[in-house]
């Protein structure tokens, strides 16, 4: 797609049209009869009303008072308001309710036009709306509001059809308008990927309204309604595309731990079952556990750690069958052994910890010698990014179908490394031979500060990526980088928290951090005993906080 300069004034609608040819391009057989005349229509509508149409479009809500439309480049409001008007895009005789009107007008004007119904008309707004609503008046047009206000009440009437192709779009509704905007600002920038003929998320109708009805599932969630009425929603949705697939077994996951926090163990024990998302087993049995369901949950946990799905699994069940079994009349268990990580312990002044406890450790180190940085999981992430930049961004069909994604969408799919396994067994055999460093150069240079979900732009600078060639060894980056291509989702956190460099001796050590009362969570545990499986250098470091002497 063209980026448009800011500098014209019209760049808003430069934009949004080239969203329409994009979609009429690429999904005319997904548009229904409404949104393929919006398509049409709009194109043969007088500038400034288009223009006009997509400033309320890209703003927040659909209620406007004209008078807060003013643009330079648009001219005047009313004018341009009304083809809008005659199309039935906008109206203006919409009922209002009484808690809309006082978010669209001020104070003196609530004061003034409901004089007679106030008792305290000099009252704060919010007083003025409590005794307004105690009236309990019904929604009506602003001209029975207000018979002499001196403006209408715009409503746009459109919103859903646009979010609609928004959603053709991006293939998602968290995403919107503004990402054009700072594309063409130069603040986010994306790498340019060849899209295939078949590169769309979203591939049948059906799929819109799947994507659709899980976005507002989520809402209603948010907006307190009761789980077991959206989960019958969410269960009623059903598709073969993976990425939808994935949306709602993630929706279906939240809905089991909102049921979780309220204690509806049952609620929870219907959900997880139906969701794929890679902890749901775990819950699952966590779940009859809390419920003191012994038998249930030890069957259970036998039957995910004969085939589990990963190093996750394989890591609660560790914990969890030797409890169950306590709780069923078994022998003791003995306790799990903790990762084989060096111990640091130290004790620091009290004022420092106004630093965060990371870079307090940080600073005691470097007096120490040595260069120390702050990356948690950016360094290595980024690393990987680099080194495998062309294998992520690929032109896979399927992976990539608008210019404003910074990974594919199958990022999270379990054939995700299978459909590039040759790109990826070139990428990771530069480590075997020596190539990766000129690779990682040459990608930090000419991608820098595009957009990607493993690069940490505003953390890698030159210095500290010659710190971490110079030091980490081939071996040690390629046991990292495969252990990231086995689970993404869940491998790509819990890295320790510091990273200190001997570049004269071409050595390194990891530092995890924990301050008083912290302990090591789940993932950090995993990567701990990664690293002192495969000789990586890592240790654990407990501060206690020195206070002054009186």
């Amino acid at each position: 797609m063209i980026a448009h300069s800011v500098d014209d004034p019209f760049y808003y609608l430069h934009n949004f049209q080239q969203v329409l040819d994009w979609i009429e391009l690429r999904y005319a057989d997904l548009l229904n009869e409404e949104e393929r005349a919006f398509i049409r229509q709009f194109a043969e509508q007088p500038r400034p009303a288009r223009a006009l149409l997509v400033r309320m479009v890209m703003r927040k809500g659909e209620l406007f008072r004209p008078s807060k439309l003013a643009y330079a480049e648009i001219g005047p409001t009313l004018a341009a308001l009304q083809p809008l008007l005659e199309l039935g895009w906008v109206s203006n005789d919409s009922l209002l309710s009484l808690e809309q009107l006082f978010q669209l007008l001020r104070k003196d004007e609530i004061a003034s036009g409901f004089a007679a119904q106030l008792s305290r008309p000099r009252a704060a707004k919010a007083e003025l709306y409590a005794q307004l609503q105690a009236l309990d008046l019904a929604a009506r047009p602003l001209h029975d509001w207000l018979p002499d206000f001196p403006e209408p009440i715009v409503t746009l009437r459109l919103q859903a059809l646009c979010d609609r192709l928004r959603l053709l779009f991006f293939g998602n509704l968290y995403q919107d308008w503004s990402e054009f905007v700072l594309a063409d600002l130069g603040l986010l920038r994306y790498e340019q990927v060849e899209f295939s003929e078949d590169s769309r998320a979203l591939r049948q109708r059906g799929d819109v309204d799947m994507a659709l009805a899980l976005h507002r599932c989520g809402e209603l969630v948010e907006q307190g309604m009761p789980l077991a009425q959206v989960l019958s929603e969410v269960e009623s949705l059903h598709s073969d595309n993976p990425w939808l697939l994935r949306r709602r077994s993630r929706l279906l996951y939240q809905l089991g731990q909102h049921s979780e926090r309220l204690g509806d163990w049952n609620l929870a024990l219907r959900i997880y079952p139906a969701s794929l998302h890679p902890q749901a087993r775990i819950r699952q049995i966590r779940v009859l556990e809390r419920s003191e369901q012994w038998a249930q949950a030890f069957e259970l946990a036998s039957e995910v750690a004969r085939q589990p799905a990963g190093p996750l699994e394989v890591q609660a069940l560790a914990r969890m069958l030797p409890r169950l079994q306590r709780k069923l009349g078994g022998p003791p268990q003995p306790r799990r052994a903790r990762p084989a990580a060096g111990l640091i312990e130290l004790q620091l002044p009290a004022q420092w910890a106004e630093l965060g406890v990371e870079q307090a450790v940080r600073l005691h180190l470097e007096a120490q010698g040595g260069q120390v940085h702050y990356v948690e999981n950016t360094l290595f992430n980024s690393l990987f990014g680099l080194l495998c930049w062309e294998a992520i961004f690929a032109p896979v069909p399927g992976a990539f179908f608008h210019p404003f994604q910074s990974a594919p969408q199958d990022l999270h799919d379990p054939e995700f490394q299978a459909r590039r396994r040759a790109l990826f067994a070139d990428c990771l055999g530069q480590l075997d031979d020596g190539r990766y460093r000129q690779t990682i150069r040459e990608q930090f240079r000419c991608k820098q500060g595009l957009q990607s979900s493993f690069v940490f732009w505003q953390m890698l600078d030159e210095s500290l990526l010659e710190q971490a060639l110079a030091c980490l060894p081939a071996m040690h980056l390629k046991h990292c980088f495969e252990r990231l291509l086995e689970d993404i989702q869940s491998n790509r956190a819990g890295m320790p928290d510091l990273i200190q460099f001997w570049p004269e001796q071409q050595r390194y050590r990891m530092i995890e951090v924990k301050g008083p009362g912290d302990r090591l969570q789940d993932n950090q545990l995993r990567w701990i005993e990664f690293c002192a499986e495969h000789g990586l250098p890592v240790e654990v470091c407990h501060v206690r906080w020195l206070e002054p002497s009186a």
